[in-house]
């Protein structure tokens, strides 16, 4: 496995995953659901840091953003005490 098809691996695994970044530590709670292990990733590349730059730079994962949530104030009706 090329340098090129493990960063498209992780691109595409990161991208099913729904997020446009990881930590070392995320990715190793995948355990055997990740695509490549960490340990490979980090002796091709030498940091992880170095590893997300560049999936940032050779295949960006696109994340939709969250809908936003319209919030919806319900109208108190007053009473009058003092009739």
């Amino acid at each position: 496995m090329t340098k090129d098809m493990m960063i498209k691996a992780l691109s595409e695994f990161m991208a099913s995953k729904g997020v446009d970044s990881m930590t070392l530590v995320e990715y190793k709670g995948y355990g055997s659901d990740a695509p490549v292990k960490d340990y490979i990733l980090k002796r091709y590349f030498g940091s992880w840091n170095r590893v997300m730059s560049v999936v940032k730079a050779r295949y960006p994962v696109s994340v939709a953003p969250a809908p936003k949530v319209e919030k919806k104030v319900a109208k108190k009706e007053v009473k009058d005490v003092k009739k």
